[in-house]
């Protein structure tokens, strides 16, 4: 007997007064990573020019090093924009490193109050806060023995990591950006994580905290390379991009239901 199988892609919400919230868009971002920089006056002009919208850092951790993290909800954006900047004559002079390239996409869990502001607002609004210049990036992968849990057993594993994740926000120390990057990854990793906050110290120390967690001592396969950046340039935070006159705002199936 064939079996059917029925494919929605949609984000999902919690319900909201009584109807339920979907929404077929999400937010893509990418870190791009440069070595060489010797001029990030130039770079900084060439991006403002450019239009689009995300930060520059300035490595940490290579004194000639800058970080390109772009963002859009069209995809397309990276193959074009973004690509007509990173092969513009500032850029081009640079090494990338695409060890440390990192593409992900903003995701829902199901629960969220408000789905929109969560897949499209909340992330823009995080790294382009002009008083959170501090940034760390890493990657990570699961083991596949954290799939073969039951799904009560993972709802709780992923529970504790998420409360210590909200402590430190709630204590405007460390906000946290989750990004899925299944199948996006050359290296087959699972989930993208920004950890933004006006101080370096806070993030390193969440990022100590979650290892006593069972998700990370456990079901961790890999994490990293770490990207430690200090934001050069932030490209103001603009509603309209996220709800105004987008791409998807003609398309109902794109909207959530309120």
């Amino acid at each position: 007997m064939k079996q059917e199988v029925h494919v929605d892609v949609a984000e999902r919400g919690a319900d909201r007064g009584g109807e339920k919230q979907t929404l077929n868009r999400r937010l893509f971002m990418q870190l791009q990573v440069f070595s060489g920089c010797l001029e990030p006056a130039a770079l900084v002009a060439d991006v403002e020019r450019s239009g689009v919208e995300g930060v520059l850092y300035q490595d940490v951790n290579d004194p000639r090093g800058i970080g390109l993290l772009g963002m859009s909800d069209d995809p397309a954006f990276f193959v074009t924009t973004q690509r007509d900047l990173l092969n513009s004559t500032s850029f081009r002079t640079l090494t990338h490193r695409p060890d440390y390239t990192m593409l992900g996409r903003t995701y829902s869990s199901g629960y969220e109050r408000d789905l929109e502001d969560w897949l499209l607002c909340r992330p823009r609004r995080t790294v382009l806060n002009p008083q959170w210049k501090w940034a760390i990036w890493y990657p990570l992968r699961r083991s596949g023995t954290f799939a073969q849990l039951e799904q009560k057993e993972q709802g709780a594993i992923v529970g504790e990591h998420a409360a210590i994740g909200r402590a430190y926000g709630e204590a405007d120390l460390a906000h946290d950006i989750r990004l899925a990057c299944h199948g996006m990854d050359a290296r087959d990793n699972e989930f993208v994580i920004g950890l933004i906050g006006a101080d370096l110290h806070p993030l390193s120390h969440i990022v100590q905290a979650m290892r006593k967690t069972q998700q990370t001592s456990q079901y961790i396969q890999s994490m990293g390379p770490f990207f430690v950046g200090h934001a050069l340039w932030q490209s103001p935070y603009s509603r309209e991009l996220d709800t105004g006159s987008g791409r998807n705002k003609s398309d109902g199936r794109n909207q959530s239901n309120r």
